[in-house]
């Protein structure tokens, strides 16, 4: 980004390292100037948590609320029924409305922890984009709005053209989405003076789309900026560990387990994640990003900590990193690890250890698991497993047992 911004959003913007495209510096940079400048992401309901791939995005919310700015996060109870094709190779499945509602409850749950909503000019909204999509006529909808797009231009965007590139199949109904998602833009600028869209550099069509309606239709002024698709300095997509998806609500994964997944962050990637997943100054962050050996771990534990805090609090992120000592320095339990519970009907005469690990959530699938005891890469209680074949009964579990892959992930089993 060679601009040079006038307003404090876009230099923390630009600084951080948020900003992969904008589709008008200057246009926006003087809004942002002028006064409050309303913005939304949009989220759709997949899942009944976020991940931390969605980290980025709600993280620029934070920040634009911060500068002055108004974060709208709009949920997508309308468009998930039809399902986003960008970048992916098959069709999502498709919920019911109850299933999406359940999502949407899930979701909302992260936003309260980062934002604050409320009845005042700065404060975050949370919008539905059912309330509007839901009652479209589509005779109408075809006339007034479908005839301002282009195939043409649709077929020539990088996430629709790699999907025919190979080959593979894309819905007409997956094609209305980027149809409803500039729709979205533009109701968002007539109802709400919304006139910013961010979102992953993924979303750069869709969000070109909304520019263009929401001009030729109301004639508005909007803008997009989209942030990079982050990957850690190992290629690997920003979001994944070993066990799957790191969710974002405690149900789904604990604290513990999300403060050591940020413990576990690569040396090379610590400064550019302390800039864009916490509020240390920048400065810091460069300090602390280059440091080396076991200087760069203590960094790792802080990075962890701050970004614990942002989402669980302070309470549970002093509790997990008391439970990383526990386990790592004193080689014992700690009262915050992973815990699976069974009951008597699920151990029955005895349940294989190799499913233990998978239900653990340590390994992916039983091939998984067999491979971390071939490698030497699983342990029970501290010591080294190596019986694939191994059965834990009830007298096994008459107290807690520890499993651990590797040396930094841990599990508890436990007989209800």
């Amino acid at each position: 980004m060679s601009y040079k911004p006038r307003s404090e959003f876009l230099n923390v913007m630009q600084q951080r390292g948020f900003v992969a495209d904008c589709t008008d510096y200057q246009g926006l940079d003087d809004a942002l100037m002028k006064g409050i400048v309303p913005a939304y992401v949009g989220y759709d309901a997949t899942a009944k948590s976020l991940h931390v791939g969605h980290l980025v995005n709600i993280m620029m919310l934070r920040w634009l609320q911060k500068c002055g700015g108004k974060p709208i996060t709009l949920m997508g109870g309308g468009t998930t029924k039809v399902g986003d094709p960008s970048f992916r190779s098959d069709e999502r499945p498709l919920l019911d409305e109850q299933a999406i509602a359940d999502n949407i409850e899930g979701i909302r749950q992260v936003f309260a922890r980062y934002l604050s909503y409320g009845d005042a000019e700065t404060d975050a909204l949370m919008l539905n984009n059912a309330e509007w999509l839901d009652n479209l006529n589509y005779l109408e909808f075809l006339r007034d709005i479908g005839r301002h797009f282009s195939i043409n231009r649709m077929l020539s965007f990088e996430s629709v053209k790699s999907r025919l590139d190979r080959e593979q199949s894309l819905s007409f109904l997956e094609f209305n989405y980027m149809i409803l998602q500039a729709y979205d833009f533009m109701e968002l600028h007539r109802r709400y003076g919304c006139s910013l869209q961010m979102g992953g550099s993924d979303q750069w069509g869709n969000i070109v789309n909304g520019i263009d309606l929401t001009r030729r239709v109301i004639d508005g002024e909007v803008f997009g900026l989209t942030s990079p698709l982050l990957s850690t300095s190992d290629g690997k997509k920003m979001g994944k560990s070993a066990g799957g998806a790191v969710w974002l609500n405690s149900d789904m994964l604990s604290p513990y387990e999300f403060w050591q997944f940020w413990r576990n962050t690569t040396d090379a990637d610590v400064g550019r994640f302390l800039k864009l997943y916490t509020e240390l100054p920048v400065e810091e962050c460069d300090r602390l990003g280059a440091l080396q050996g076991a200087e760069i771990n203590a960094a790792k534990a802080l990075l962890a900590n701050e970004v614990t805090t942002l989402l669980h609090g302070a309470d549970a992120a002093k509790a997990a990193a008391e439970t990383a000592r526990e386990v790592f320095e004193k080689g014992g339990v700690g009262d915050d690890l992973p815990t699976l519970t069974l009951t008597r009907a699920e151990l029955g005469d005895g349940i294989s250890i190799v499913q233990l690990i998978v239900k653990s959530g340590l390994a992916g699938s039983g091939k998984e698991a067999k491979r971390l005891i071939s490698e030497n890469g699983a342990r029970l209680d501290d010591a080294p497993l190596t019986d694939a074949g191994l059965m834990i009964d009830a007298g096994a579990l008459s107290s807690p047992i520890k499993l651990s892959a590797g040396k930094k992930r841990h599990a508890l089993v436990q007989l209800g």
